[in-house]
């Protein structure tokens, strides 16, 4: 009778372990552990300035308005599933040679120096910057673990 139950339990894992909707699957954490893990990545990139060196915020404020205003727009489209309940937060990172942004869970939004200065078309940022926002409000992170 074990041996029924455990292969009837393997059987039907898949089909509970999964959503109906495409595009969804089973994530673990909450809303809410999204946030403290993006935060703790948060804190280890800002810890680490040789290899993450951030530009400061006071002293390049048009580019972080530039982003910043790109994700305002995005988060204003009401495509944004944890529009609120995110932080997005931008931090933009001093490399260019690096062409290159990423979002970590919970919404705090990484971009290179590099990226900036190669898309000198505002709707191509505009394209990275949504493709990372859904990265991390499809939690993808956190699904994938």
């Amino acid at each position: 009778m074990k041996r029924i139950s455990i292969f009837l339990f393997c059987l039907s894992a898949p089909f509970l372990l999964t959503t109906c909707k495409k595009g969804e699957g089973f994530n673990l954490f909450s809303v809410q552990d999204d946030v403290e893990l993006g935060r703790q990545l948060r804190d280890e990139v800002l810890a680490n300035p040789q290899e993450y060196p951030i530009l400061d915020r006071n002293q390049y404020p048009a580019a972080y308005n530039y982003v910043e205003d790109i994700v305002a727009d995005i988060l204003a489209s009401g495509e944004v599933t944890y529009a609120n309940e995110f932080a997005w937060e931008v931090y933009i990172i001093h490399d260019d040679e690096t062409l290159n942004a990423f979002a970590a869970p919970g919404g705090y939004i990484f971009v290179y120096t590099g990226i900036l200065k190669f898309l000198d078309q505002k709707d191509d940022f505009v394209g990275v910057m949504g493709h990372e926002m859904a990265h991390a409000d499809r939690r993808h992170s956190t699904q994938q673990l």
